[in-house]
């Protein structure tokens, strides 16, 4: 593995006036080492990231970088100015300046380092010895690690951060991650008086590269937790990947801090916790005042709202432990999610078509050759052409995602690839499944092997995309492509012909699915059942995702009138969540129901599930079909059967309402029973245990 810096790429005396005349200076160091092939590209690069946010530093620093595709492997240039640089800092122009190069896909090894360097120029005495050295090869020697200043540190990783290239079954359970503040207590111990009364919080960093801002964000947080007496653990969403905080810190948290400029990855499992959200300069800037606000919120009893049914689980690739099975899911899941807004799209405009022209606006001519601005008809069909253009993806979508989800970035065009083939070949849906797992599949295999340091920096860009894209383009084609799109066909069929009782035991079933566990893994499949039929939408298909939707409105909605009719029945914190239940069950949020299920469950699910049977049960009855994957009562005018429908969700909610208010009604006449003189009591001690569960 060659050396991240040499005495080559480090100038002492930068004489560049301007960021992008030193960006050009110390990249010119890089094409003559070898590192950088195109240098008008790679500046190019530089400067697109420089547009998303300048790269200036408290404390005279400038950290211009970027990923890209001409970058051989991962390389840093030092340059020191004695005239000062303006990367668009706060405080002043930059003295320090280190120019951060990584190639797309650049292995792990190299970006942890790029990261920890990262953390260091938080540390000022770190700072402090490469404005004093003297020379090009003690400079490098520094930022090395391999020569550190008296008092300072060598360049490791710094403490509470969870590293992404630490494998999780490597680290004691009471060290991953490790946190900053009051020692941990061991996992089996009794828990001290001093650390109960601890603060914790848990962070996240990200920056659009993910290679120097998350890592220094997450060292100023730590350093603040630190100084702050709080006990702060960081995850850095970084370029090298990241791993998952442990699910008992998180749930063990006073707070939260996201510090932030791209999306947060699985933001659903913070749900419920006070949440500081700033950008990820906020996180290296402030620290201090982050925490001061999240405590703040937790004393005022702030927190974040559910995540939403229609929520991507982004990007949720199997975390450390998973068995395969549960892998399968997340992967499918993200095809899911990246495609629900295309159905959503196509699925909304055209069936405003169908309502606006009639049924028969799909034998419309295209409105590029025939188009008459004065005629409803032809803005009728305008939408549908529209929405069918956007249904087109939908394989595609699912497909590519499934693979991103499996092997990020490098599996999308496969998978594209395998999904338009799907849609070639009549494979539909269950071709598009299967194309994303082979195309992740298949780049996950190729990124295992072991590649010279020159062609790494053409493999996300070439190599991968090339031979994954040839693979599964054959085994679509002439081995699999067939058979699946036969099965395919006789699913379609088979929805097609739903009629009389078979039609209401499936409504039956997928309304227990949608209400057991809601928003959990049997929702999910439920759902994605669903929507999957929307690809190839028939009278069944649609059936089916009206009744899926109708079922998952059901729980939220019987929780909120049940909290309105008998309020006694449940403590203050379950009357408040029920009042927001209103607004989520009309919008099929079927995981407002969770603080009353997590409170109780074994009175609140088996009536949830018994009127999401009923519901399900008559709207496969009535005949009511739904083109739309979300919406709730919004896309009620766009439904077959609206009235029928509605009525089907009154049903539902009204056999939930009374199995709750019974069950519930039964266990206080039991409780009272047994202790007449506490009436109030046992509400008050269930309220303050249910209330940290329903958070």
């Amino acid at each position: 593995m060659s050396e991240l810096i040499t005495a080559d790429l480090v100038d002492l005396d930068l004489s560049a006036d301007t960021k992008e005349a030193a960006a050009r200076s110390l990249a010119e160091r890089m094409v003559a080492a070898g590192r950088v092939t195109d240098l008008e590209g790679f500046l190019a690069d530089v400067a697109a990231r420089e547009a998303q946010m300048p790269t200036g530093l408290d404390g005279g620093i400038g950290i211009p970088h970027c990923r890209s595709a001409h970058v051989t492997e991962p390389t840093l240039a030092f340059g020191r100015s004695a005239a000062g640089i303006d990367f668009g800092a706060a405080d002043g122009p930059a003295d320090l300046v280190f120019l951060i190069a990584a190639p797309t896909g650049g292995d792990a090894d190299h970006l942890s380092i790029l990261s920890t360097l990262a953390r260091h120029l938080m540390d000022a005495e770190f700072t402090g010895a490469l404005r004093s050295a003297d020379d090009p090869q003690r400079a490098a020697a520094l930022v090395r690690g391999d020569e550190p200043e008296a008092g300072a540190e060598t360049v490791e990783p710094a403490a509470g951060t969870a590293e992404p290239e630490a494998p999780a079954a490597e680290t004691p359970a009471a060290e991953a991650p490790q946190t900053t503040g009051a020692p941990a207590a061991e996992p089996t111990a009794a828990p001290e008086p001093e650390a109960a009364s601890t603060f914790k919080i848990v962070a996240v960093t990200s920056c659009p590269t993910g290679i120097a801002h998350t890592y220094m964000a997450a060292e100023s947080l730590t350093k603040a937790g630190e100084e702050a007496g709080v006990e702060l653990v960081v995850e850095t969403q970084g370029s090298a990947g990241f791993t998952r905080l442990d699910p008992a810190l998180i749930a063990a948290a006073d707070g939260v801090i996201f510090a932030h400029d791209v999306e947060v990855r699985d933001r659903e499992r913070f749900a419920g916790k006070p949440v500081v959200d700033v950008g990820v300069k906020a996180g290296i800037n402030r620290p201090a005042e982050l925490i001061a606000e999240v405590r703040e919120k937790a004393a005022r009893g702030e927190v974040g709202a559910p995540a939403a049914h229609g929520d991507a689980p982004m990007d949720r690739d199997g975390e450390q432990g998973d068995g395969y099975a549960t892998r399968l899911r997340k992967w499918l899941m993200t095809g899911v999610s990246y495609m629900v807004p295309f159905v959503a799209a196509g699925g909304l405009l055209m069936a405003l078509a169908f309502a606006i022209g009639g049924y028969t606006i799909n034998k419309a001519p295209s409105v590029a050759e025939h188009f008459v601005w004065t005629e409803t008809s032809s803005w009728a069909a305008l939408l549908f052409q529209i929405g069918n253009v956007a249904f087109t993806f939908l394989v595609p979508v699912l497909a590519g995602f499934i693979a991103y989800g499996m092997a990020d970035r490098p599996g999308l065009v496969p998978g594209f690839v395998g999904g338009s083939i799907a849609l070639t070949i009549n494979a539909g849906f269950l071709g598009g499944l299967i194309a994303g797992l082979l195309a992740g599949a298949v780049v996950m295999a190729i990124q295992r092997v072991r590649v010279p340091a020159p062609l790494r920096g053409i493999m996300p860009v070439v190599v991968i995309p090339l031979v994954s894209s040839a693979v599964v383009g054959f085994l679509m084609f002439l081995v699999i492509g067939k058979p699946i799109a036969a099965l395919q066909k006789a699913l379609t069929d088979w929805l097609s012909g739903l009629t009389g009782a078979n039609a209401i035991i499936l409504g039956v079933i997928l309304g227990l699915m949608m209400c057991f566990d809601l928003g959990g893994p049997l929702n999910k499949v439920a759902y994605a059942f669903a929507v999957g039929g929307l690809a190839n939408p028939n009278e069944g298909s649609l059936k089916v995702m009206a009744a899926v939707m109708a079922a998952g409105m059901v729980p939220p909605l019987a929780m909120a009138l049940a909290t309105t009719v008998r309020g006694k029945l449940f403590t203050k914190a379950e009357q408040e969540n029920g009042k927001a239940a209103w607004v989520l069950g009309a919008s099929f949020i079927t995981e407002g129901a969770i603080p009353f299920a997590a409170g109780d469950p074994l009175r609140v699910i088996p009536s949830a599930m018994a009127g999401g049977a009923v519901t399900g049960a008559l709207s496969m009855a009535f005949g009511c079909t739904l083109r739309a994957p979300h919406g709730g009562i919004f896309v009620v005018p766009l439904i077959g059967q609206p009235l029928l429908y509605l009525v089907a969700i009154a049903a539902g909610v009204a056999v939930s309402t009374a199995l709750v208010v019974v069950l519930k009604g039964m266990r206080k006449t039991g409780t009272e029973a047994a202790v007449p003189a506490a009436e109030d009591e046992p509400l008050a001690t269930a309220e303050a245990k249910r209330e940290p569960v329903a958070a």
